[in-house]
């Protein structure tokens, strides 16, 4: 996501970044060019025209000229900048003192409303513990009912449904009554879309709001519809009152005026994103980390939630031990691969790393080199995984034949888990491996 804008974004900077003295000039044409990949990534023109002013006032102020390093503290300007375009300190939910809080969902048919309310209702249980409910409103929509129930059930919540034959504001009246008589902590209300906001979507999006009193209301805004997510999001902030935004689909928006934009034309954050077909593709939005992203900066501190929340912690003072002993098997590696997958997509996850993302530019790791990875693995005995040293040259063919692949790639998967082990053995004595040893290891 953003690596069109990150890319032009990080190439208008690069100029700057290592100057010790800047001038009037530079900062100039160094800010034209952070309009124009502004513009290009389709963000609102005024709000475009107001960063690069905000920008160029505090490169010609105090800021710089007190900075023993002035190329980089321009990064860093544009970085806080960016913070506060995209809604500075990230926010949650609102929850009630006394359950169920109760969620609206609000959007245009195709926003991808019906998904969001699944993903957030996973999100809310993995991350909160939350016991979650979700009411099917949408009574409109060919399927919008069985769509629900299916994602629902995935997710881990109760569906409450009663078909398309009543009124959803009553549906979600006797959905609010059932989550209170089963002691759900959360109800999330998905509301029926249109193909544009009209006068009967927002007065029944009124009825549903009187009768229920959310705590929160969300609006779902599709990401790759650039400026007319904006529009969009401009006309519910002009006829209905919500609390923030659930940016969708933002994995395929590499421009990502959509999610520069919203904030600074409707005032209201984007609390929410999602980053993937995946129903755990989803993810508080911050945005201070998602303003380093774009700047290539990394970002550890998702990075860190993502391997806390995929790692089992016990399995992971086992493999400490294991590495310790020189006792890593094929079943560890396999194991390691299985939580690291579960962290999302390899290419996303190497981009959080600080200084990589420049480094990788347009670079996607192939993910079904991994998959062929755990078919050779997987196409092991358990006495091979266990001791590779006994895999000879008949084994090998067996192997290969199993996996579907090659001798050849079964031979340099061997020799690189062997690296790879020793490499362990040598750092867990305190020893650092050469340079050499770590590319052979690769």
């Amino acid at each position: 996501m953003f690596d069109t804008l990150s890319e032009r974004l990080q190439a208008a900077l690069s100029d700057v970044r290592s100057r010790g003295v800047l001038t009037e000039e530079d900062v100039s044409k160094s800010m034209r060019q952070v309009r124009l990949a502004l513009l290009e990534a389709d963000v609102n023109f005024q709000v475009v025209k107001s960063f690069t002013e905000t920008v160029k006032q505090r490169c010609q102020g105090r800021d710089l000229r007190e900075s023993l390093n002035p190329g980089q503290q321009v990064v860093k300007i544009v970085d806080e900048e960016l913070t506060a375009l995209m809604g500075g300190a990230g926010r949650d939910l609102a929850f009630a003192s006394k359950p169920p809080t109760v969620i609206l969902m609000a959007g245009l048919q195709g926003s991808g409303k019906t998904t969001a309310c699944a993903k957030l209702a996973r999100h809310l249980r993995e991350e909160h513990g939350h016991d979650v409910g979700i009411a099917a409103c949408d009574v409109y929509r060919p399927a919008a009912v069985d769509q629900l129930v299916k994602v629902g059930e995935q997710a881990g919540a109760a569906v409450y449904e009663q078909g398309t034959g009543r009124d959803p504001v009553d549906i979600a009246e006797w959905a609010l009554d059932r989550a209170k008589a089963d002691g759900r902590d959360v109800l999330i209300l998905d509301t029926a879309g249109r193909l544009h906001v009209d006068e009967d979507l927002m007065e029944e999006l009124g009825r549903i709001k009187k009768r229920t009193g959310p705590h929160n209301v969300l609006l779902a805004v599709d990401a790759m519809t650039g400026q007319d997510a904006v529009n969009v999001a401009e006309r519910f902030a002009e006829t209905t009152a919500f609390d923030g935004v659930v940016m969708t689909k933002l994995d395929g928006d590499a421009r990502g005026g959509a999610a520069l934009s919203v904030k600074a034309v409707t005032g209201k954050p984007i609390l929410y994103a999602s980053t993937g077909e995946r129903l755990d593709a989803f993810e508080r939005f911050h945005p201070d980390r998602m303003a380093q992203r774009i700047l290539g900066m990394g970002d550890v501190l998702t990075l860190v939630e993502k391997a806390e929340r995929a790692m089992d912690e016990t399995k992971a003072a086992e493999l400490e031990k294991k590495i310790r002993k020189a006792q890593f098997t094929f079943d560890d590696f396999l194991d390691q691969m299985e939580q690291m997958r579960k962290m999302g997509p390899l290419t996303s996850i190497l981009k959080m790393v600080p200084g990589l993302s420049a480094q990788l530019g347009d670079l996607q790791v192939d993910e079904r080199e991994l998959d062929r990875v755990q078919a050779i693995v997987l196409s092991m005995t358990p006495r091979e995984r266990a001791n590779p040293a006994i895999i000879d040259g008949p084994r090998r063919r067996r192997i290969a034949r199993g996996s579907g692949t090659t001798v050849q790639a079964v031979n340099q998967l061997i020799k690189q888990f062997d690296q790879m082990r020793k490499v362990m053995r040598q750092v867990s004595q305190g020893k650092m491996p050469s340079l050499g040893q770590l590319a052979r290891g690769r």
